[in-house]
Parts: structure tokens; sequence; C-alpha cells
């Protein structure tokens, strides 16, 4: 058996079904769709915070260790910044992935920037001082994930912390690029499409992605490169991704993200027994997936962020619950605060423009269900 641990865990769980297998989930949300589908699951933070303890987390897998039966661990979303608890987790049950050593050199943006200009990679212009003049530029932070971190600059901007860096803001389609690697080499699975939108404050959240879905074969073969040339120098392991911005047939890359990403969803027949069966042989073993069929439907999914603060009653849980769209089902009682993630729906279609708009009539009827019963 293997433990799953992220911000939350379903989507792993989810993955590890489609290779029969269940698992140890370990997340900070305890959905009820979670909760049933996995062995076991145990808290490791609080929903509110949005951030794994990592006390909590070590003590778990502590246990998972002394009590024998559980292999090893998958980290999915809420490490990126934190390659020193990934690698104290290293230390009580094996990590199946990139080790956080190698995260740690991929998240320092001064090292990961000079490697694409190395291999020839496009990006937008980054400084590590603060422009002199803020106006186009973006303010983020290496440790952050989401698009939670990224903020305008601004004249009151001061370096900071060692991942703090300014990018110069582009134009085009955020974009990622899903793969499987290595440590040596690796396989891109598709491209797809992700949903920006502002959220509590913030301009540039992750809400949603769809995918596979065509780019250029230039483009294409553009971050095929990038993906070899990153697997090769930061010694990434199973399943990862690339963000990307795409302009026509012109891409920029703006982060790799060496853990599950949130697309891996969209690819149920990557290799024999699905996605996280090619993490573990890739990690393990080093064997990487042939290139996936031609994807015969487009598959997507979106976060539901609360408009307005909310708590959720029984009957609210159960509406959530029944919806056929619906994922990460939150449980009867919990409160939201406007911004927080009550939930995910999930859609498919003959192309992107359907799906998304599937999603958003979903969104639509969801919120305007729980804001005025």
């Amino acid at each position: 058996m293997l433990a799953v641990a992220a911000l939350s865990a379903r989507a792993l769980v989810e993955l590890a079904a489609l290779d029969g297998q269940r698992v140890v989930a370990l997340d900070c949300f305890g959905d009820a769709d979670t909760v049933q589908r996995a062995a076991h699951w145990q808290p490791i933070g609080t929903p509110g915070r949005l951030e794994i303890d990592g006390e909590t987390l070590l003590a778990a897998l502590q246990r998972l260790a002394l009590n024998g039966g559980v292999e090893g661990w998958i980290a999915g979303a809420g490490f990126d910044g934190r390659p020193e608890l990934l690698q104290a987790g290293a230390e009580r049950l094996p990590l199946i992935g990139t080790a956080g050593a190698d995260l740690a050199r991929l998240r320092d943006p001064r090292a990961f920037f000079a490697a694409l200009d190395e291999a020839g990679i496009a990006h937008p212009e980054v400084s590590f001082t603060p422009p002199p003049e803020p106006a186009g530029w973006l303010r983020k932070d290496s440790g952050g994930s989401g698009g939670w971190h990224v903020q305008p600059a601004s004249r009151e901007d001061r370096a900071g912390a060692p991942g703090c860096y300014w990018q110069r803001w582009r134009p085009g389609q955020p974009m990622s690029a899903t793969l499987v690697a290595n440590g040596r080499d690796a396989v891109v699975l598709g491209f797809n499409r992700q949903t920006v939108r502002p959220v509590a404050g913030r301009h540039w959240v992750f809400a949603g992605i769809v995918g596979p879905l065509p780019v250029p074969p230039a483009v294409e073969r553009r971050l095929q490169h990038a993906a070899h040339e990153l697997t090769r120098r930061f010694v990434l392991r199973g399943l990862a991704s690339l963000d990307f911005l795409l302009d026509g047939d012109h891409a920029e890359l703006l982060e790799a993200n060496a853990r599950p990403p949130a697309s891996a969803e969209l690819y149920p027949e990557a290799g024999a027994g699905g996605p996280l069966r090619a993490h573990l042989r890739a990690a393990i073993a080093g064997e990487l997936p042939p290139a996936p069929p031609l994807a015969r439907s487009v598959h997507g999914h979106e976060i539901v962020f609360a408009r307005h603060a909310l708590t959720l009653d029984a009957t609210a849980a159960a509406r959530i619950a029944a919806t056929p769209l619906a994922r990460d089902l939150p449980r009867a009682g919990q409160r939201f605060d406007a911004g927080d993630p009550v939930c995910s729906l999930a859609a498919a279609g003959a192309d992107a423009a359907e799906v998304l708009a599937r999603l958003a009539a979903g969104r639509e009827t969801l919120l305007d269900f729980l804001e005025n019963r």
C-alpha cells in the first residue's frame, strides 16, 4: 500500500483507484469522497489555512513506517515551497518522486532561469531586484503555487526572501504541459489550457484546467525539449508539469512543478494502469510510458470558490454531493470565507469550448443555490 499527501488528496486517491489501488490519504480537507475512497484518511492541516502542518505530516509518516504495510508516499500540491519538509518526510518513509534537494534547486529562481537560458528555452524577462518602473511587472514567490503568490509589482516593493523575484508581464493563454520523468528524460503526455481568474483580492489564481488540446508542432517540439532539459538538470522523477504562456506559435515558460499536477486527471489512459502507475514506474524503475494515443474527448475540471462567506448545512452538503459534476465534496458544518475553495467540478466534451461551457454552467448553478437558499 502507498500513502498520498497533499493539501487535497482526492485526485491522487482517484488516480490510485484507476490502477486498482487503495491508499492512505493525508490532507487538509477530508472531503467526503476522499474519505470514502481511501483505505484510511488522516488530517495534516486545516482547510482555512491552506497549509500542511509539517509536524503533523511527519508524525503521520512515522506512524505509517512503524506500523508497516505502507511502502512509500507520494507528495502532491502543498510542498512546492517546502523542500525541507519533503526531505524530512523521506527520512521517515520513502518518498516516491522528485527528491527534496532537487526540488530546492528547481525552486531557486536564479538556478531555474539560468538553466532555461543555458538550454535556450524562452521565458519572460526576470529581475531579482525591484524594477525601477513597476508598470508591466509581476512580483512572484517561487515557493508559491496556484497563482496565489502573484501580484502586480509596486513602487513599495523591496527585495525580499531568496525565492522572491519579478517577472515582466507577457500576453498569452496560460497553459501547461503534463509530463512523466525518470530523472534523465521525460515524455510529454499532452497540453492543457488553464483557467485563471481573480479570487479574494488576488489577480491570477488557478481555477481550472482543460485538456488534452493541440498546440502548434513547433511549440510541441520546444516544450518536449524543455521537459527533457529540466528533467536532466534537476533530476525530476514521476509526474510533473510545465506552466507556459502560448501566444500564437510562440511559447514562454513560466515555471515547473515537480509533483503530480492537477492536469494528471485529464490523462486516464497514460500507460498501463493510468497516470499514478506511470508515476511509480518512472520514479522507481526509470520506465517511461509510450506517447499516449490521440484523445477522443476533452476533459476538464474547475475549482468553485465561495463568493461570500457561508456555512454548509446538511441540505447544502447533500445538494453538492448529488451534483453529477461535483468532486472534492465538503461535509455538512464546514464554513467557508469568501475566496475559499468549496468543491470542484469535472466535465467532458468534444472540445474545450464545450467543456468550459459545461463547467461554467455548473459553477453558476451551484453558487446560486448556495447563496440564495
